[in-house]
């Protein structure tokens, strides 16, 4: 992927994208906000929250280690990946075990992070994306957009095209003569996946939550396609970030307050998912758990960036985020979009490493450091905090440049004479002095950073010669 910049100006020059955001931010924030404002502790649950995440961070490898226990005690098998390749090794080897040929989804952010699909197709094993979003954004051969609606670029008019247009190719066809209202839409969707839930041998879910004292994966859904893949398949893969882990239920019940209202704008998610290993005759009667590391121990490591670790996926900081409002989530070339996306992407992938990406590099710089993100975010991670934080690393990585040093070491010298500096400001004023804007125009940082700005042109007159004339 290019650098955010270029990605951004790219999704600014599209009206119709700038369109279908406006709306679904500004309907999802509104309602946020009237769901939240029932609760008159939320601000306490938000603290609880925060709380209950830092605790799972300082205690980590303890709560991993009994989660394994107890998964393993219920008849399930625990995996241990450091990095995307194992994780998808690890899926691909369980789905060849049992001939598979496809697999069904549930919506999964841990998957898309480490291109599980992608590595299964060249497996020659099919990964289906049950959800209706991602089934839009999979049958459009495109990125997803947002955590939560993953084709919140998409209008009604669109999505009915990519249905007529690809659903026949890779299955049941759209009905003829289907239209864009939600319900024809929907019943195209349900016909489609229909074939596929009941033919595939494995699902691969992701978690919200890991339950540690009992080995319970939690996953919340608003469709019920996600019971479909929990219960139909005799074989269940749940892909799961290590961070995702909590003590207890009593902890547990902290975020089931959170995250609907956070997200959803919803008092109660309408699907809610919980299973302990297997049950024989009961469900899947093979269950595999897959831990994920892929850069969050280092990620841990880190005093301040290890808050973005804390996430609960429930995108309200893409929401009020004016940046994302105007470029969407495809620009920020990453699983994790938005605010959230321009802190953990960067260092998942390794931000201190010697050769780090541009595009990657780019991200942290992706925000107008407003701050709605931490006012919104139900677990308070402090967004702009972490921001900063990340660019003083990508700053410090960079500082070898040679027109940077030049630039600095001529502004020491200047800055460091009182006489030189008068000399700069006598010519700059006479040359310059009066005009109503400066506009500077150059290549690379030059230009990059002139293009949306305007210089202040410099006073006729400097200060200290004014003092002089009249007070000296």
């Amino acid at each position: 992927m290019p650098p955010f910049p270029r990605t951004a100006r790219a999704a600014l020059a599209d009206p119709q994208l700038r369109a279908n955001l406006a709306r679904a931010t500004a309907t999802i924030g509104a309602k946020r906000e009237r769901t939240v404002a029932e609760l008159p502790d939320w601000e306490e649950l938000r603290r609880a929250g925060a709380a209950i995440k830092d605790r799972v961070l300082a205690d980590l490898p303890e709560l991993l280690e009994q989660l394994e226990a107890a998964v393993t005690a219920a008849g399930g098998t625990v995996h241990w990946a450091r990095d995307a390749a194992e994780a998808n090794a690890i899926v691909a080897g369980i789905a060849k075990a049992h001939g598979a040929r496809e697999v069904v989804k549930v919506k999964s952010m841990a998957t898309q992070e480490i291109e599980l699909n992608a590595a299964l197709a060249a497996e020659g094993i099919e990964a289906w994306e049950t959800d209706l979003a991602e089934l839009i954004v999979q049958l459009g051969h495109d990125l997803p957009s947002h955590i939560l609606v993953p084709a919140i670029h998409y209008n009604r008019g669109q999505i009915r095209d990519v249905f007529v247009r690809e659903m026949g190719r890779v299955g049941r066809p759209a009905p003829d003569g289907i239209g864009d209202r939600p319900a024809e839409l929907a019943e195209a969707a349900r016909l489609h996946l229909r074939e596929k839930f009941l033919r595939a041998p494995v699902a691969v879910s992701g978690g919200n939550f890991a339950v540690a004292d009992t080995g319970t994966i939690v996953v919340l859904e608003s469709e019920g396609n996600g019971r479909m893949c929990l219960t139909l398949p005799p074989v269940l893969v749940t892909v799961l970030g290590i961070e995702k882990v909590v003590p207890t239920w009593s902890d547990l019940e902290v975020f089931l307050q959170l995250l609907p209202r956070a997200s959803t704008a919803e008092r109660m998610n309408p699907y809610t998912s919980t299973w302990t290993g297997v049950t024989p005759g009961d469900g899947p009667q093979v269950f595999h758990l897959v831990l994920l590391d892929n850069g969050r121990s280092g990620t841990l490591a880190d005093p301040v960036g290890r808050q973005a670790l804390r996430c609960i996926r429930c995108s309200a900081c893409l929401n009020v985020c004016p940046v994302y409002q105007r470029t969407g989530g495809r620009a920020y070339g990453s699983a994790y979009p938005g605010p959230i996306g321009a802190i953990l992407t960067p260092q998942l992938r390794g931000i201190n490493q010697h050769a780090v990406d541009e595009q990657t590099a780019s991200l942290p710089f992706a925000s107008s450091l407003c701050g709605a993100c931490f006012d919104a975010c139900p677990v308070r991670i402090d967004i702009p905090e972490v921001l900063l934080h990340l660019r003083a690393r990508v700053v410090d990585r960079q500082r070898g440049h040679l027109a940077e040093r030049a630039a600095l070491a001529t502004a020491a010298a200047t800055l460091d004479r009182p006489g030189r500096l008068a000399a700069v400001q006598r010519v700059a004023g006479g040359l310059l002095g009066g005009r109503r804007r400066l506009r500077l125009r150059g290549p690379g940082w030059l230009g990059a950073w002139f293009g949306a700005r305007d210089l202040a042109p410099p006073a006729r007159e400097s200060f200290r010669r004014w003092w002089r004339r009249n007070r000296g």
